[in-house]
């Protein structure tokens, strides 16, 4: 039953809402309603920002949780030691499909994202600021709110500004694949690390941080450090964006309080009282089960200690009525997919992880369980980007939360549940960038014909690799349009004619899954 969460889901707050302020009155505000509920923000001068920063204990909320106020200071020093100007990007591009909140911002407040990057790019002397998006509507709301401020990419402008589409996946998301979309390639990540700080978009020193990162620093911006803690904990203060899904009567988007107990938020959305599992922080996060969820409160120190994530926002409950490996199954033919085939760890190595999950699944026993612990382990922290690793802690974690379930397919067989679909996965109709649109279309074998000679494996593993008694074993996931033409090479390069591209059948709800590989004020509206 997957159902991709909607562009804008509905949106609730818990006590005093400070970045959807006005929801309640609009739904997109506009520069004249943003000035009405917000107020004219006034420049502030570069230390004085990143001291701001600090006493806020401002990190980056797109899940990497770097202190603001140090990338701040670092992208300052850069730049007097090379005298150049920097560049500004808010990093919109929100590929993960149970992530909403950036998603939100961008259609419903843009302007008080670009409040923060206005005011950390006039504290930084930066001439040049990018918004990264994926989404069509994303698109429209962030062009119609620099058009309002009069910004654009017009030479002669104080600041010239621009918005860059990226690709509606994983990877697109990451910093340097943003950085490098901005500068005119391609939306991947590059293949090597770069501290963006110091060479970023076009080789300047860059400042990147996700939407919501610069809409808190605009919040601080207009009403200071001490009342902004009036809200959430001392060590954590202010709100934080949640995407809550999965097993939910109703997906949202809240905003809450730091300290705020996680289980009163599962509540709000209408999550089972004693889920079996709830996923923190997205599917680069952790699983944590239910006595971790009536122990834990919203923030990032109280996650990590039960052994969650924070991560990019997105809290995810699954009931006691579905599989959650054969859920987790799912997931990771997603993640194999969604690698940018740059590097052996993501290219190969989570193919082999989704395949050795497979395997555990489908009667494997004890030597596929320790196969795919081996894999999950060589993977981890060998990637060029951090794709790999978020797959490997989603990977090592479903093995650690769900033992019971582990041991019953290990050495049964199968738990007896179905696997229902309740994580959110991309759907057939979504129309983003071209190459992260699904085909539509699956590759399938005819196994009279097919001899094990294993090509089509060797040209596209995220799709399928070679099961243990010798023959293709192929991904339970529709074709993604970035793999097609791959897909289209092994079909024409099997030397028996037994692999095809056909129609992918429509999802059945009521089916279990089978599980395979698968200088004036900022506000004033100037530029």
């Amino acid at each position: 039953m997957n159902t991709p969460l909607p562009d804008v889901p509905e949106v609730r707050v818990v006590g005093l809402p400070q970045l959807t302020q006005g929801f309640d009155l609009v739904e997109r505000l506009d520069l004249a309603m943003h000035l009405k509920v917000h107020g004219p923000l006034e420049p502030i001068a570069g230390e004085k920002l990143a001291q701001l920063a600090d006493e806020i204990s401002l990190r980056g909320r797109g899940g990497a949780g770097f202190p603001f106020g140090r990338k701040l200071r670092a992208v300052a020093k850069a730049t007097i030691r090379r005298g150049v100007r920097p560049v500004v990007v808010v990093n919109g591009s929100e590929g993960e499909p149970a992530c909403r909140k950036d998603t939100v911002l961008l259609n419903r407040a843009p302007h008080l994202i670009l409040d923060g990057a206005l005011l950390a790019a006039e504290a930084l002397g930066a001439r040049t600021l990018v918004v990264a998006v994926t989404r069509n509507s994303t698109e429209v709301s962030i062009r119609a709110a620099l058009a309002e401020r009069g910004l654009s990419d017009r030479r002669g402008q104080r600041l010239r500004a621009r918005v860059v589409r990226t690709p509606e996946r994983m990877v697109s998301g990451e910093a340097s694949a943003v950085i490098r979309a901005a500068s005119g390639g391609p939306a991947l990540p590059p293949g090597r690390r770069e501290r963006a700080a110091e060479s970023g978009v076009g080789g300047a020193p860059t400042l990147l941080s996700n939407a919501e990162t610069y809409a808190q620093l605009a919040v601080a911006g207009r009403i200071g450090s001490a009342r902004y803690a009036h809200s959430g904990l001392d060590s954590e203060p202010g709100t934080v964006l949640l995407t809550i899904s999965g097993a939910v009567a109703r997906p949202m988007v809240v905003e809450v309080p730091t300290g705020v107990p996680l289980r009163y938020v599962l509540q709000l959305a209408g999550a089972p009282p004693l889920p079996q599992g709830v996923l923190t922080g997205g599917y680069h996060g952790n699983w944590i089960d239910s006595v971790a969820v009536h122990d834990a409160v919203v923030s990032r120190q109280s996650l990590a200690a039960v052994g969650g994530s924070l991560g990019a926002g997105a809290i995810l409950p699954i009931g006691p009525e579905t599989c959650p490996l054969g859920e987790a199954q799912r997931v990771a033919n997603w993640l194999a997919a969604e690698t940018a085939g740059q590097c052996g760890p993501c290219r190969l190595g989570l193919p082999a992880a989704a395949g050795g999950l497979s395997d555990v699944l489908n009667g494997g026993g004890p030597a596929a369980l320790e196969a795919l612990r081996e894999v999950t382990q060589a993977v981890k922290g060998r990637g060029v980007c951090k794709h790999p690793d978020g797959s490997a802690r989603f990977f090592a974690s479903t093995l650690s939360a769900f033992t019971d379930d582990l041991a019953a397919h290990v050495l049964h067989g199968g738990c007896g549940r179905p696997t229902t679909g309740v994580l959110p996965l991309p759907g057939p109709g979504y129309q983003d960038a071209e190459e992260s649109i699904p085909t539509g279309e699956k590759l399938a074998v005819d196994w009279t014909l097919c001899k094990g000679h294993g090509l089509c494996a060797d040209i596209v593993p995220e799709l399928m690799r070679m099961g243990r008694d010798g023959y293709p074993v192929l991904a339970d996931a529709s074709v993604p349009m970035h793999l097609r033409d791959r897909a289209q090479l092994a079909v024409r390069r099997c030397p028996e004619l037994a692999l095809r591209l056909e129609a992918a059948p429509q999802e059945r709800p009521d089916r279990p899954a089978l599980p395979g590989v698968t200088r004036k004020a900022l506000g004033s509206g100037q530029g």
